[in-house]
């Protein structure tokens, strides 16, 4: 059996997206990284939810309280090869956001297949709050537990944004998505679409082990400041 394994994109199910261009296969790397990468996932996801479990069942009953409806979000987005998953978060909108997107699209803040807005109409009350605590994505522990997500990976983008992408952009689907990224210690929401997509192909070409414990720990202030997030 060879020590290096290469992501191949698997069969065609119902599962997966549909694509404007095929998922390149990951650079190839050796079997006992990838071991040690999802080991250490694991690992720090577990932790990570027995830390936090009281911010995310305060934050829970906050939103319940505040709103009225379920504090929890289950939203389909696309992982490892273009397969959908279903995405855990804390509810951070109103109950019929998604309907009211087309409504304020006029007032999108970013560029490229991206919906972002600094000041979203859309919050419930508590909802800015989570978002530049980063509070609303804790449940995505849970995503890397169940292995659609790694802690450290490109952030899972929305079907439809992957309909729009090129073959860049494209080359993010060739590894699992992660809970934070380089994007996410590098601006976030301040950075353009062609940055973003030039800082996950970077991660792609260059991920170490070594490598993503430094983004973990630089991931920490940047949540605690809030920088970027909306």
């Amino acid at each position: 059996m060879s020590a290096v394994q290469t992501l191949r994109p698997p069969a065609p199910t119902s599962g997966v997206v549909d694509v404007p261009f095929a998922v390149p296969p990951a650079p190839p790397r050796p079997a006992w990284q990838l071991r040690v990468k999802r080991t250490l996932d694991v690992v720090i996801a577990a932790a990570a939810l027995v830390i936090t479990a009281p911010v995310i069942a305060a934050s829970a009953l906050a939103v319940l309280a505040v709103t009225g409806g379920s504090p929890w979000y289950v939203q389909e987005r696309v992982g490892l090869n273009g397969r959908r998953f279903r995405m855990f978060k804390l509810r951070t909108m109103v109950a019929d956001a998604h309907a009211r997107r087309d409504e304020i699209a006029h007032l999108n803040e970013v560029d490229g297949p991206v919906f972002k807005i600094r000041k979203d109409p859309r919050l419930h009350p508590l909802g800015a709050v989570l978002r530049r605590l980063s509070i609303d994505e804790l449940p995505n522990f849970v995503n890397v537990l169940r292995g659609e997500m790694a802690i450290v990976g490109p952030r899972p983008p929305l079907p439809e944004e992957v309909a729009h992408y090129d073959q860049v952009a494209m080359r993010r689907l060739c590894v699992r998505p992660g809970v934070t990224c380089l994007w996410q210690i590098s601006g976030r929401s301040g950075v353009s679409f062609d940055e973003w997509m030039a800082l996950d192909n970077q991660y792609i070409d260059s991920w170490t082990i070594a490598g993503d414990l430094v983004i973990i720990a630089r991931t920490i202030p940047e949540v605690l400041g809030g920088t970027g997030a909306h």
